[in-house]
Formats: structure tokens, sequence, C-alpha cells
């Protein structure tokens, strides 16, 4: 029994006194803990009876004493902070403020505009030196040439006046140089003959020959031989079975003007008449002639229209074969096989510079020419083309022909006298620029004399460019060759070299800097 006592004496002090001490050996906090004495026992604690025993010494007890359920303390009100925390960047005298202990100066505007100059000034200054590297290191733009005068030129004089009919329609026009003149209403008309040219320029656009070639030899068949005796209409003596090459085909074509001739070719080349007549109608409106129709190859119905412009158009065109124009200045030929001597209807073709192209009478076309002719300016030959259609004041048909060849002989000489040539621009003279594209321009001369053709009253213009193929240089030498200046077109131009006046640099370090674009 004192054992038993003993015993329940030492649990009693276990259960009363070591909780303060597991609590604070088991999770130690910053929260002071509450003493046992202080803090009410769960369940009352009972008081050892006297011994008379010595009560066994506690102190191996206190080394380790478990704590029982109800003995665990309440968690903290608060999770303990243990990791630490991003932080807000500091502004830079916050921040040293902050790592001397020095409490930041107060903000003053005067404070704050420095600041903002401190830190912004290397940033402008960053972006000055890319901008300014970016702009030096940009491809240059391409120099390009420009006039720095008028870039007309008028002809000395009044005006040109040709002596036109006072009937019909008609024009001239200097080739490669521009219009004379027109007169008269320009109203798709009947043409008669003339048709035939546009009847050549599709043979020779399908069959091309030039200089010495003659073409493949052409059959004359049964419709050809018996069309050749008709006597209402001009034909080509010629016999079926008969075999001409394609150029003596073009001389039957064009010189007596044989109808037969003409339906032969477009039978030949494409296998119809029909056929053929298409083509010539495509082939009118690949030259622009808007107000042409054909309805045959030969021009005999009166359905066949065109315009005096329109026939320009074509005379220039067909005009650029050789062989044509060989054909349309013969004035007489003699062709094996065809009896007797064949004679051209264009009786001026032994006029001087008088070189065809083609005649044209029906009553209701009246007397029709297109032409050309020929003058001498600065010692080469320039090409005068030109139309007078309607003529209907003579009695017969071949009154009014010649009527209409006889007005056109007129047209011709006025325009041989007034074609003439001027000086537009003298050896050194400064006629534009190079522009560098960056505000440079460096003085371009002419590297000789340039005249050009025309008449009184023309107005020219003047064209400066590069020469094809090449391109203007960032730098070069004075005197060299950068391009020329031309007039006029096509065979009627005229250029002259244009070279530097003074050396050509490239744009400066400045230009390069403040270049916009």
């Amino acid at each position: 029994e004192p054992a038993a006592r003993a015993a329940d004496g030492a649990s009693a002090e276990r259960n009363a006194e070591p909780s303060g001490k597991a609590t604070a050996t088991a999770r130690p906090t910053a929260t002071p803990a509450v003493p046992p004495a202080d803090r009410p026992s769960a369940e009352p604690t009972a008081q050892p009876a006297p011994s008379a025993e010595p009560a066994p010494s506690a102190e191996p007890a206190s080394t380790f004493v478990p704590l029982r359920g109800t003995d665990v303390p309440p968690p903290p009100a608060e999770a303990e902070r243990t990791r630490q925390q991003p932080m807000p960047p500091l502004p830079p005298l916050d921040l040293l403020a902050e790592l001397t202990n020095t409490p930041p100066p107060p903000e003053t505007p005067v404070r704050t505009a420095v600041r903002r100059v401190k830190i912004w000034t290397p940033l402008v200054l960053l972006l000055l030196i890319v901008f300014a590297v970016v702009q030096a290191l940009r491809p240059l733009p391409a120099p390009e040439l420009a006039l720095s005068g008028d870039p007309t030129y008028t002809f000395e004089g009044g005006k040109l006046d040709l002596p036109w009919p006072d009937e019909g329609q008609g024009g001239a026009e200097v080739e490669g140089v521009g219009t004379i003149g027109m007169y008269g209403e320009q109203k798709p008309a009947p043409i008669a003959s003339v048709a035939k040219a546009m009847t050549a320029y599709v043979i020779l656009k399908e069959h091309p020959i030039s200089g010495d070639e003659v073409g493949p030899k052409i059959t004359v068949d049964k419709q050809a031989g018996e069309e050749s005796n008709r006597p209402d209409e001009s034909t080509a003596p010629i016999e079926e079975g008969q075999q001409f090459t394609q150029k003596q085909m073009l001389q039957l074509l064009m010189i007596p003007s044989g109808n037969n001739a003409a339906r032969l070719l477009a039978r030949w080349d494409a296998t119809s008449e029909e056929a053929f007549v298409e083509k010539m109608n495509a082939a009118a409106k690949d030259l622009g002639m808007t107000n042409t129709t054909y309805t045959d190859p030969s021009g005999l119905e009166a359905s066949t229209v065109s315009t005096a412009a329109d026939q320009l158009k074509l005379g220039k065109a067909v005009m650029q074969n050789d062989v044509f124009r060989e054909i349309v200045n013969t004035p007489q030929i003699k062709i094996p096989g065809v009896e007797p001597m064949i004679y051209n209807n264009n009786r001026i073709l032994l006029e001087p510079g008088v070189s065809g192209i083609k005649t044209g009478s029906s009553t209701p076309a009246g007397g029709n020419l297109l032409w050309t002719a020929d003058t001498i300016i600065d010692g080469e030959s320039r090409r005068i083309i030109g139309a007078v259609m309607g003529a209907q004041q003579g009695a017969t048909l071949d009154d009014k022909l010649q009527l209409s060849i006889d007005n056109s002989l007129k047209v011709i000489r006025a325009a041989q006298e007034g074609v003439t040539s001027a000086a537009v621009v003298k050896k050194g003279e400064v006629v534009g620029y190079v522009d560098d594209g960056l505000g440079g321009r460096t003085p371009v001369v002419a590297a000789k004399d340039l005249k050009a053709v025309g008449w009184a009253g023309l107005d020219v213009r003047l064209k400066l460019g590069v020469v094809a193929g090449r391109q203007v240089p960032h730098a070069a030498g004075a005197g060299t060759v950068v391009g020329e200046l031309t007039i006029g077109s096509g065979s009627g131009e005229v250029s002259t070299p244009v070279a530097l006046q003074k050396d050509l640099a490239e744009p400066g370090f400045g230009a390069k800097l403040t270049r916009i674009g």
C-alpha cells in the first residue's frame, strides 16, 4: 500500500508539472507558453498521501515526458513567415537610402527633373547614334536625269498651210515627227482600190519576204483566170494554171490594181475570201484604225470604208517592208507570162521624191490616192505620208482619179518645201542635270549639236533619259556620258549624248543623315 501511494504520487506529479516543458520542447514558438500553474488542468489531480518513505526523485521523469492529446498546444493564430517575399523595386535614391540607412531626400521638381535627365539622356544618345548609322548605311536612291529648260521647242515662222482641196478628206504627216495637217471631216467613206494596201500588208505579215526574196509560187485558179476579162473592174491579165511568185502576185495586185489578183491572194492565204477579210479587219484593229471596215480584199464593194487618218496609220506600217516599197515605187513593169507591159495608175511616180502608194476610184468613192514622198533634210531622206480622198468634181472616174492625183501633188510639193530642220541644242549647252535624290544636282551638257526636223509653227518635245541598258552612276568624272537628249520618234528620231559638266560625287554624310523617306 505504501508502494501504491508512491506510484500514484509520482503519476500525479508527472501529470501536474511537465506539460509546460513538453510544450516548449516539442514546438518552439515566438509566443510565450502559458505556465502550467496558470492553465487549468483538464481533470483534477489527486494529492499524494503523506508517506513515511521519501518520494522517489522526479528528475529522471523531467527529461522526456510524452504529451497526451489534450496537452498539445493550439497552433498559432498566424502562420510563421518562413520564406522571403519578393519586394517591389525601389527608386535609385530610395535604394541608396536603404543601403546606407540614410533616409531619401525629399522629392522636389528640380530633383525629379534631374533624375529624369540622367535616366533618359543615355537612351536618347543611343537612339541618335543608331539613327545616324542607319541613315549612313541606307542604299542611296538611283540618280535621275531631268531637263533644266523648256521641254518644248517651237519652230520659227507662222504656220505651214498646205493647199488642201475643198472637197473630201485628207491629211499628211512626216514619219517620226508628226502630222503636218488634216482637212475635211474624218468620216468613214468608200476607199475603192486603196483597200489593196491592206491586202498586201496582211499577205506580207503572214508570208514575210524582204530583199531579193520572191516567196513561194502561187497557181492561178479557175476563178482568177475567168475574172481577168471583166470589163467593169480593173484586173490583171493572168490565165488559169499559170504560176507566179508571191512577189509577182503582189506586183499584179498593186501596179495594175488587179481585183482578181487580190481575191486570188486571199484564197491562197486563208482558203476563202471571207476568212481573209477577217484577217484584214483584225490587222486594222491592231493598227488602231478605229474607223475602218473591210468587206472584201479588193475594195470593189462600197461597204469597204475608211478615213484618211486611218489610212495614214496603214501607210506608215506597210511602208516598213522594203519589198512593198520597191513595188509601189514602180511606174511600169514587164512580168514574164503577162502581156503586155503593165503600167502603174499612179502617174506622178516620176515626179521627184514621189514613191507610192495606191490609187483607188469608184463611183461611190470618187478619186483617192494614198501616197508617200521623200524630202532631203540635212543630207538625210525623210518620208512624208499623205492621203487625198473623195475627189468627185471630175466627169468620169478617170477624171476624178486624176484630180485626186493632181491635188496630192500640190500637197506633196508644199510639204517638201515646208519641212525643214532647226538647231534645237548646240554642243556644250546645259540641257539638264543629274538629281542624286538627296538634293544634289550636277549639270549635264549636249555632246554635239542637235537638229530637229519640223516645219513652221511645229512644237517638238525633248526627252532626256538614260541610254537603253545603262544607269546613271552615283559618282563619275566631268565629261562622262550619262544619257542622251532625244527629239522625235521612230525613223524621225534624232538624239545627242549628254555628259557631266563637272564631277559627280555621292551625297555627303549630312545629306544622308537628313534624308526623309
